[in-house]
């Protein structure tokens, strides 16, 4: 029986961020020009699903699809409430939707892709290719990207701590002017702390409207009632005594260092959050899969094996000593992002949270953080 010839190029499995990022720098490099490419996700993108924020000094690239700018973010907790002029940075709100129809248009131009909504169930990689399984067809293609994080991947191991970043957030459309809209709130710890690290986020586009979430790092997920009755707490202390919920936002995103990269093999890579592209210690994707699919794009043009495309570096010792203080001390939180943004110009913490920091830089942000339980986490200590 004769071998089947590879249908595609590449294909991406997720329609997400990164497997969108990817195939949109495919088709914009001329060097793919010749490539076939196979998107496949089990939803067709058309609804806003999610909304990604980043901070940046140029924003150019993204104009066209940021929906609201920030100069000014807030810092609260129990100790410490500022508001923090962003001097060089602006910090930027996407929409989901707005991301998808931008990209799935320039994909569709381009001639190059193709686009499935189908059920992902399987891959096996074959002497010519791989294999991919969905419920309604199988395709064969050259090299795989997966955005598809198995759910037992996480949880069959101890050798890294795992926390969740999960929140729930509402849309909200307020009577009165409870907000204002120069300020984009990042961390409000002021709220009940419960034994976590839990805060607020807020997102206003104007007076009466904003996105609100409750935020937390923890191992365990809560029931829906209490993200909600938090956030309920939280409008009326703004003073908000009537409101509408026009939009809900609901996410869990791991927080770990653990290597996803030893996955990968000749002919399969794990992608976004499955492939280790999300900040372990804070859960932001979007600025770091920019410059991972950047550097993928380059490291493609090389046909080396895709298990040789490595994530080495010096933040991801960082994140890992960061979250087992966390996992040790989740109560500690508040304490450790005050005692950060208290005593650190936000431009470093930017550029140490995006990874374009120096290591003096690296060392002044660290040394500001409470140094008994970083220096047990440096020597494995309990």
């Amino acid at each position: 029986m004769q071998a089947q010839t590879p249908q595609f190029d590449y294909l991406i499995l997720g329609a997400g961020l990164s497997g969108l990022l990817l195939a949109k720098s495919l088709v914009s490099d001329s060097y793919f020009s010749d490539k076939r490419i196979l998107i496949i996700d089990n939803s067709d993108k058309t609804k806003n699903d999610r909304t990604w924020c980043f901070w940046s000094e140029n924003t150019i690239p993204w104009d066209s699809i940021i929906s609201k700018k920030w100069n000014l973010v807030k810092f609260k907790s129990a100790s410490y409430d500022k508001n923090i002029p962003l001097k060089i940075y602006s910090y930027n709100k996407v929409e989901g939707i707005d991301f998808y129809k931008e990209t799935l248009a320039l994909l569709q131009a381009s001639g190059q892709v193709s686009f499935k909504t189908e059920n992902f169930k399987e891959l096996t990689e074959t002497e010519i290719g791989v294999k991919v399984v969905t419920d309604q067809d199988v395709y064969f293609a050259n090299k795989v990207f997966n955005s598809i994080l198995p759910p037992e991947r996480l949880k069959n191991q101890n050798s890294f701590p795992v926390l969740q970043q999960h929140f729930i957030g509402w849309e909200v459309k307020t009577q009165e002017a409870v907000f204002n809209p120069e300020i984009a709130t990042l961390m409000d710890f002021s709220i009940e702390q419960k034994g976590n690290t839990r805060f607020m986020y807020v997102l206003p586009t104007s007076s009466k409207t904003a996105l609100v979430e409750y935020t937390l790092f923890s191992q365990d997920l809560l029931p829906n009632t209490e993200y909600e009755t938090a956030i309920e707490d939280y409008m009326e202390s703004l003073g908000a005594s009537q409101y509408e919920v026009t939009a809900i936002e609901k996410g869990c995103i791991p927080m770990t260092a653990y290597p996803f990269e030893k996955h990968n093999s000749q002919n399969v890579m794990f992608i976004g959050t499955a492939g280790g592209w999300t900040r372990g210690s804070t859960g932001y994707t979007f600025t770091n899969s920019v410059h991972k699919t950047a550097a993928l794009i380059d490291f493609l043009k090389s046909n080396s094996s895709l298990n040789s495309f490595k994530i080495k570096d010096r933040f991801r010792w960082y994140d890992k000593l960061f979250l087992e203080v966390l996992y040790r001390h989740n109560e500690q939180g508040a304490a450790l992002f005050t005692q950060m943004f208290q005593k650190n110009d936000i431009s470093k913490i930017f550029k140490f949270l995006d990874g374009t920091s120096s290591v003096k830089e690296d060392i002044e942000i660290i040394w500001s953080l409470p140094k008994k339980e970083f220096i047990k986490s440096f020597f494995g200590l309990k």
